[in-house]
């Protein structure tokens, strides 16, 4: 990697993590998925099971989705346990992620070129989006597949699959990719490579789905697997795909590569969850690889047509979008002063006591989880938890069997009237 690829890293990191830090040092970011991702991978730190209370009493994380990856997150959390280790972590695999695809882009276009087209995809709105909305096990995914791709690009057949095979590590939808990576790897003629990747792919996919994830699951059974909306919300699905061909100038689809974005649109598109469909949140990070170095294997006499204006055109797409993205608080002068409000809401969480037993809502919830059990607010307490204390930013008087300790800082705490009851 040169100095300069290595720079672009290195700048793509530090957006990333100030982006991410603030945020949950100004209180915005959620029990859905900060919270609940901490609490599996503090479960994991503790040598225990990655239980998530946020999710209900008792519910294991490897039951609601298989991201074993996270296992890898325990020593250094361990070390330093905090919400913020998860996010400083995921903009730093977000930020290698770069890495092969700006090296193509070097390769493709020289190093101006190259790096434009890097910093392009650093800052293209799927990416962004990821690195703006609390942790999600996809950043693992995102520079494997990078990686796999640019080994796809090069004919480097083996060091493709090598790089894809742990993706049945990160999400059960990812074994659908890998197998997309076989089927590629059968139509450029690598017959046994490519059937062997899809056995794989998909024999680790159908145990993961109608196996593990029922195994850990409490009602024994994989709950994402229905869905019938694929011809609902046309339009929003249609904006996708165009925002997701537009920072490549749609040179992608000059490219058989473009075809491994597939899996991941179809389950998306297919799910009930409108949530899938649009640009927003973090789904869209794992394509922004596939269509980047798709458009880098576009026919190279296509590509020196475009040497002069694909590079600065790209470039100039994404800076313009970071306007309405995630990165777009670094220019903004709040991001950096001191946040009262905040500090008030941290102060007044202090006065609950670690391990204590608690009930938060969506914004409060990851400020605790690093040191307390932690339950979602207002679906408990109830008949079944029972927490010590309840702790909610919204006004309220009263919580039923519970008195009001406090109002500091807009918190609102409420520790149980008769905890021997």
């Amino acid at each position: 990697m040169s100095k300069r690829v290595g720079s672009l890293v290195v700048a793509l990191f530090s957006a990333y993590a100030m982006v991410a830090v603030t945020k949950h040092l100004r209180v915005r970011t959620n029990a859905f998925d900060l919270g609940i991702f901490e609490q599996g991978v503090r479960g994991y730190a503790g040598l225990g099971a990655p239980l998530a209370p946020l999710k209900g009493p008792g519910v294991h994380l490897l039951g609601d989705h298989f991201h074993p990856i996270l296992i890898l997150l325990a020593p250094i959390y361990r070390v330093f346990p905090s919400p913020i280790t998860l996010l400083i972590v995921q903009a730093a695999l977000l930020a290698l992620s770069a890495v092969p695809v700006t090296r193509l882009a070097v390769a493709r276009f020289g190093t101006r070129g190259g790096l434009a087209i890097g910093a392009a995809y650093g800052l293209s709105w799927g990416i962004q989006q990821a690195a703006g909305f609390d942790f999600h096990e996809i950043c693992f995914a995102v520079p494997l597949l990078a990686f796999s791709l640019e080994g796809l690009a090069r004919r480097r057949w083996g060091v493709a699959v090598a790089w894809a095979a742990p993706l049945l590590l990160v999400k059960e939808d990812l074994p659908l990719t890998v197998a997309a990576i076989g089927g590629y790897l059968v139509l450029r003629g690598r017959w046994r490579l490519g059937l062997a990747t899809i056995g794989g792919a998909v024999g680790a996919g159908l145990l993961i789905v109608l196996i593990l994830i029922p195994a850990f699951n409490q009602a024994g059974a994989y709950t994402y697997a229905s869905g019938s909306a694929l011809l609902t919300g046309v339009p929003v699905k249609l904006l996708t795909v165009v925002l997701l061909l537009l920072p490549t100038g749609f040179l992608a689809v000059r490219s058989p590569l473009v075809l491994l974005a597939l899996p991941t649109l179809a389950w998306r598109f297919w799910a009930d969850n409108p949530h899938y469909w649009g640009p927003r949140y973090h789904y869209s990070a794992v394509l922004m690889p596939i269509v980047f170095v798709a458009m880098l294997d576009a026919p190279p006499a296509l590509l020196d047509r475009c040497r002069r204006w694909l590079p600065a055109a790209a470039l100039a797409v994404a800076v313009s979008a970071s306007a309405v993205l995630p990165l777009r608080a670094l220019a903004d002068p709040a991001t950096w002063r001191r946040d009262p409000a905040a500090a008030a809401i941290r102060s007044a969480l202090t006065r609950i006591p670690d391990d204590a037993v608690v009930a938060a809502d969506q914004r409060l919830a990851p400020q605790l989880t690093a040191r307390c059990e932690v339950y979602l607010f207002p679906f408990y307490p109830n008949a079944v938890v029972q927490p010590q204390w309840v702790a909610v930013l919204e006004p309220r008087d009263a919580v039923p069997g519970y008195r009001k300790v406090t109002s500091d800082g807009g918190v609102v705490l409420f520790v149980r009237a008769n905890p021997a009851s």
